[in-house]
C-alpha cells in the first residue's frame, strides 16, 4: 500500500532536527518517529540538496551522492521530462507505471499501436477517388407514393469476412461478398413499392476489421478477413453505392446514415464522409452524418428509431426514445425501432408500451469463431415501406443460400 505523500514542512522538520541532535535516533525520538520513518525524510531532503550539498539544478533532483577522494559526487536526474506526444498513426492503447513506496511515479510507459484515424482514413478514400468524378444527378422515377417512405438496413454486413466451408460449413470472401449481397440489394429494392421517400440505413458494422491489425478495437479478438485493410474499405462503399443507387431508380429523396458498430467505429466515418463527397451534386440524396450512435426519423405519424446495439440493448430502446424524442413522440401513432449487432431476427411486439422493437439478420455467413461456438441464425436482408398515416404497410425479403447456392441468380432464391 503506497505511503502517504510527504510535506515539504515535515522534510524540513526532520533536516533540523537532524542538526539539532546529531544523531538519527536521537532526531527520530524528539520528533517521536520510527528510526525507519525519519530516515525515509532524511532520504526525501538528501533529493532536494537540503543535506549540505550543492544547489540542486532547476527541474532536476538528486539520485545520488557518492564521497570520492577529491569531495562528494552528486548525481542528479531530470525531475519531470518533456510532455509524451503519441507519435503519427499511433493510438494509447495502455499506460504502465513503475512507483515508489509513497506512490510517487519513477517511470511511465506509454504503449502505443499503429492504427489509422478517421481523417487518415478519409485521406485514403480522397486519394482513392480523386480522379472519380461525382455521382451525376438523376431523374426521380414516375408514379412514387408521396405517402410512402421505405427503410432499407443494412445489417452486418460485415465486408471483408473470411470463411472456409470445412470450419464453417460456408465459403465466404470479398468477392463473394460484393456479387451476392449487390445482386441481393438490388433485388431486394426493385421490388419495394414506389416511394416518394426512401432511407439507406447502415446499421453498424458494415466492414468485419476497423484496422489492417484485423482485432476487435474493445477486445482484441483475432478476425479472419480476406484482403487488405483499403481493398476492404473501398467494396464496402461501392456496395453502399450500389445500394443508394438502387434506391434512386425506385423512389424519390434518398436519405442515408451510416452508423457505427463495435467493429467499424473508424470505418462509418469514412464511409459517411466518402458517401457525402460521392453525392454532393444529387439533390436527391441526404447524407446525414451525425456522429450520434442512435438515429431518428419522423415521417408523418411515423416515428423511427435505430442503433447497433453494442453499447444499448434493443429492449431499453423505447425508452430513450420517449424520453430524447418527446416532441415527436406525442406527435406519432406508430413507432419502430430497429436494432443490429446479434446477427439474428427478433423482435419485441410491445404495442402497449408505443414502439415495436426488432432485430435483423444479417447477410453475411458465420465466421470460424461463431460457427464452432453454435450461434445459430438464418441471413437475409429485407425493405420495409411505411405509410406516413398507418405505419407499416409492406415487407419485402431476400433469403440469401448458403455457399453452394451462392452463385445461384437472387431472382430464384427471393421471398417476396
Amino acid at each position: 500500500m503506497p505511503q502517504p505523500i510527504l510535506t515539504d514542512e515535515q522534510i524540513a522538520e526532520a533536516v533540523a532536527a537532524m542538526h539539532a541532535h546529531g544523531s538519527q535516533s536521537a532526531a527520530a525520538a524528539a520528533l517521536g518517529l520510527a528510526r525507519s520513518s525519519f530516515q525515509n525524510r532524511l532520504r526525501r531532503a538528501a533529493e532536494r540538496g537540503l543535506l549540505g550539498t550543492k544547489p540542486v539544478l532547476p527541474g532536476f533532483r538528486i539520485v545520488k551522492v557518492s564521497n570520492g577522494p577529491h569531495g562528494d559526487y552528486v548525481q542528479q536526474k531530470p525531475d519531470v521530462g518533456p510532455e509524451f506526444e503519441v507519435p503519427a498513426g499511433h493510438t494509447v492503447k495502455g499506460v504502465s507505471a513503475l512507483v515508489d513506496a509513497e506512490g510517487r511515479t519513477i517511470q511511465r510507459w506509454v504503449k502505443t499501436r499503429n492504427e489509422y484515424a478517421p481523417q487518415d482514413i478519409a485521406e485514403i478514400l480522397k486519394e482513392a477517388f480523386k480522379d472519380v468524378e461525382p455521382a451525376r444527378p438523376t431523374m426521380a422515377p414516375s408514379m412514387a407514393c408521396q405517402d410512402l417512405l421505405t427503410l432499407t438496413p443494412l445489417a452486418d454486413w460485415h465486408i471483408g469476412l473470411f470463411a472456409w466451408h470445412r470450419e464453417a460449413d460456408t465459403n465466404w470472401d470479398l468477392k463473394l461478398a460484393e456479387d451476392t449481397i449487390g445482386r441481393g440489394v438490388e433485388d431486394l429494392i426493385s421490388r419495394t413499392p414506389r416511394s416518394a421517400h426512401a432511407i439507406v440505413l447502415g446499421g453498424g458494422d458494415l466492414l468485419h476489421s476497423d484496422t489492417n491489425e484485423n482485432k476487435t478495437a474493445r477486445s482484441g479478438n483475432a478476425l479472419q478477413v480476406d484482403g487488405r485493410y483499403q481493398k476492404v474499405l473501398m467494396t464496402a462503399c461501392r456496395l453502399v453505392v450500389r445500394t443508394i443507387d438502387a434506391n434512386l431508380r425506385r423512389h424519390g429523396h434518398v436519405t442515408v446514415r451510416i452508423l457505427p458498430g463495435n467493429h467499424d467505429e473508424h470505418a462509418s466515418v469514412a464511409v459517411a464522409y466518402f458517401l457525402l463527397a460521392w453525392y454532393r451534386n444529387e439533390p436527391r440524396v441526404t447524407v446525414d452524418v451525425d456522429p450520434s450512435l442512435f438515429f431518428w426519423f419522423r415521417f408523418g405519424k411515423v416515428l423511427l428509431g435505430a442503433t447497433h446495439g453494442h453499447t444499448v440493448k434493443l429492449k431499453d430502446m423505447a425508452s430513450i426514445m420517449a424520453h430524447r424524442r418527446a416532441e415527436d413522440w406525442g406527435a406519432t401513432r406508430h413507432r419502430f425501432v430497429h436494432g443490429f449487432h446479434i446477427h439474428h431476427s427478433s423482435k419485441f411486439a410491445t404495442e402497449g408500451n408505443g414502439v415495436i422493437s426488432e432485430s435483423h439478420q444479417t447477410p453475411t455467413p458465420q465466421d470460424a469463431w461463431h460457427f464452432g461456438a453454435g450461434f445459430l441464425s438464418g441471413r437475409s436482408m429485407q425493405s420495409i415501406s411505411y405509410h406516413r398515416e398507418f405505419g407499416e404497410v409492406s415487407r419485402v425479403r431476400v433469403a440469401m443460400m448458403d455457399a453452394a447456392n451462392d452463385n445461384v441468380p437472387a431472382e430464384q432464391r427471393s421471398v417476396a
